[in-house]
């Protein structure tokens, strides 16, 4: 007897917030897709991801949360992975088709594309397709009002985990940065700008397309914030 064809792990991208930002195709895979896999929230409460698809799942549809510790420890993290991976493939390979919700985009610092390649190499014969979306930069200035650059300005993206001579030098030669994850290092960036007089080229966007929402547009007044883990600084040198 032939075995039945193992089925297709989808990373569909889901946006920031607004379950009405999952594209047309993302919308659909969710809603054909049988097996429905997200990240497991913190402390047991529905992650965002979770919570951005909810409008769109039916209660018949497989609900597959997955643990993946928010941590730095790099054995921890594939250990993890690695458990995912065996979960999903469990249902891969009896035929059935899972769908990945992931917040922001899939392809941009997403938790997805570990466990997309810890699948393929622990499961050569996995079929994997993404689908992209609307990631947190775009989302911030969307939010702002503002375009995220014009013409010829030069864009750098970094994430939370920089040092401070980096940012120094992305400052250097970059007429827009996005600093992803700020929250971590506020303080410092906040002095740095504070000495080059960029303070009022300076925003923040707290939980874009959220319930939750904040905006930050004149730093000079906010030395001390206590931001959320979902938080995005867009700096304008020009």
């Amino acid at each position: 007897m032939l075995k039945k064809e193992t089925g297709t792990l989808y990373g569909v991208s889901v946006g920031t917030g607004d379950p009405e930002l999952i594209t047309v195709k993302g919308q659909r895979l969710l809603q054909e897709t049988s097996v429905i896999a997200f990240p497991l929230g913190v402390k047991g409460k529905p992650g965002l991801a979770e919570t951005i698809i909810d409008p769109w799942i039916r209660p018949q549809q497989k609900k597959l949360p997955l643990h993946f510790p928010y941590l730095q420890d790099e054995q921890q993290l594939q250990q993890a992975w690695k458990a995912a991976a065996a979960t999903v493939w469990d249902y891969l390979d009896q035929g059935l088709d899972v769908a990945f919700a992931c917040e922001g985009d899939v392809s941009f610092y997403s938790t997805f594309t570990y466990l997309a390649q810890t699948l393929r190499k622990n499961y050569p014969s996995v079929t994997i397709q993404t689908i992209p979306g609307v990631s947190s930069p775009m989302s911030a200035a969307s939010v702002l009002g503002i375009p995220l650059t014009l013409g010829s300005q030069n864009l750098a993206i970094i994430p939370a985990l920089y040092h401070r001579d980096e940012l120094d030098q992305v400052l250097s030669w970059a007429d827009v940065i996005v600093l992803l994850k700020v929250s971590s290092v506020y303080s410092q960036v906040w002095e740095k700008l504070e000495q080059l007089n960029l303070l009022d080229h300076a925003f923040i966007v707290e939980r874009a397309n959220q319930p939750e929402e904040k905006i930050y547009r004149n730093l000079s007044d906010h030395p001390h914030l206590n931001l959320s883990y979902f938080s995005v600084m867009i700096i304008r040198q020009k």
